[in-house]
């Protein structure tokens, strides 16, 4: 087509000059679809490429090993200190009249059969008295055996009319007056030396000699108090203190161990009181450990005491299992996810290598066995299941 005049050359060049731009334009609406085409695939891109390094994390979490405590009969403990003592304790004094210490026999720590002499009181006047009484016994038995003879012989001459019934009679009587005062002679002679024997101070029973108050020369009464004091067969006991819900659980017939203070040694024994009373000022009340005598157990001393007071069902987990840090005691557990997650626990029964769990797990979660404090909450593990759980006690 031709155009002629100059507006239409005009016309001519405004077309010329329009059609770089459209060019253009349409350059730049490719560049743009390049553009969201790139953007669409590096999305596309970015969605996928999780997936190896999620596997990656897969591979390179660390290994640990797990066990599953379950529940075990857990023995309660219950831990109290107390004084020991002797189980029966003897104290020993005067029991007659007294008078001076001539002997002292025994020493404290010494064992005694019962009615050993434990010391002695002297008696050089009562021993008169004594030997006063056996003549009077002597001489009243003399004054009977000459009634009884005069009675006899009364009694041959009656029949022949030489002596009256009456006098025979009169004879009898004698007779029976000197017999009864022979009676009253013997008996105060016993009473005496009941007396005497009681200025010996015996042992009551057979036992241990704790201490000792009293020295030769020194003068003793009924009123001078204690002069020794003995435990009753050498047996032992701890009296320890327990709180008032303690003494709840613990039972006659119970075990226990004590230990006594400065002692590394321990020594088996059995409750065999439980008081029926709580002091209304300390609110605790006595349990009675009964012990077997040793010379490590000095009544007096002081001692601590393991009583085992029945059981509970437990989970239970070796000591390595278990973290602390400012906010108590935790482990870790590994959830369905094989992640980490951190557990507080509140604990019970602690043995040599085992700690009991009264909360904060059931025994039925993986626990972590040892290698916890490595491990942070929500971290990705490969669990390994140990060969063997927590044997019960």
């Amino acid at each position: 087509m031709t155009y002629h005049g100059g507006d239409l050359q005009g016309e001519q060049l405004v077309i010329e000059d329009r059609s770089p731009r459209r060019r253009r334009r349409w350059i730049l609406l490719a560049g743009i679809l390049a553009l969201v085409v790139a953007a669409a695939a590096w999305f596309a891109t970015r969605t996928k490429t999780p997936e190896a390094p999620q596997g990656a994390a897969a591979d390179q979490a660390p290994a640990v090993t797990v066990i599953v405590p379950g529940a075990h009969n857990v023995a309660r403990t219950i831990s109290a200190t107390g004084t020991l003592a002797a189980t029966r304790e003897m104290p020993v004094g005067v029991a007659g009249e007294g008078g001076m210490v001539s002997r002292v026999l025994v020493e404290p720590g010494q064992w005694v059969r019962a009615g050993q002499v434990l010391a002695t009181i002297d008696r050089s006047v009562q021993a008169q008295t004594a030997a006063s009484l056996a003549a009077q016994i002597a001489v009243a038995r003399s004054d009977l055996t000459l009634a009884q003879a005069e009675l006899e012989r009364a009694q041959s001459l009656v029949d022949r009319g030489f002596i009256s019934k009456a006098d025979v009679q009169r004879r009898i009587a004698t007779r029976d007056a000197a017999a009864a005062r022979l009676k009253v002679s013997q008996a105060t002679l016993s009473e005496q030396r009941a007396r005497n024997a009681r200025l010996d101070i015996r042992a009551p029973a057979a036992g241990l000699i704790l201490t000792r108050g009293v020295e030769p020369g020194q003068i003793v009464s009924s009123g001078s108090g204690v002069m020794f004091r003995m435990a009753k067969d050498g047996e032992m006991e701890m009296r320890a203190q327990l709180a008032e819900n303690d003494m709840q659980v613990v039972r006659v017939g119970a075990p226990a161990k004590v230990t006594p203070v400065g002692d590394t040694q321990s020594f088996a024994g059995t409750v065999w009181q439980v008081a029926p009373i709580i002091d209304p000022q300390t609110r605790q009340g006595i349990a009675r450990i009964r012990l077997s005598y040793n010379p490590a157990l000095r009544p007096g001393g002081f001692a601590s005491a393991t009583i085992i007071a029945g059981g509970t069902s437990q989970p239970e987990l070796p000591q390595s299992a278990l973290l602390s840090d400012e906010r108590g005691n935790y482990v870790y557990i590994i959830d369905a996810q094989n992640r980490a997650q951190r557990r507080a626990v509140t604990l019970g029964t602690v043995d040599d290598d085992r700690v009991a769990i009264a909360s904060g797990l059931s025994g039925e979660e993986r626990v972590v066995q040892s290698a916890g404090a490595f491990l942070n909450p929500g971290q990705l593990v490969k669990p390994q299941r140990a060969a063997a759980t927590p044997a019960a006690r």
